[in-house]
């Protein structure tokens, strides 16, 4: 569980910075990596970003 654990966090990490980016400077760091917002690897990153968050909210809670 411990090696889980870091990959969300890492994963959070990245979200977090990418939202900031976004926030700041109107620039969304996956989307220009993957050339767009509805690329396969593009929906990948947003998906494993979003259930990082979701383990992580279940890991706090119990």
């Amino acid at each position: 569980m411990k090696i889980l654990t870091s990959i969300a966090s890492i994963l959070l990490i990245i979200g977090a910075i990418n939202w900031g980016l976004v926030g700041l400077f109107n620039l969304d760091l996956v989307e220009a990596v993957f050339r767009g917002r509805d690329t396969a690897a593009a929906r990948i990153i947003y998906s494993l970003v979003g259930l990082a968050g979701v383990y992580t909210i279940l890991y706090l809670l119990f």
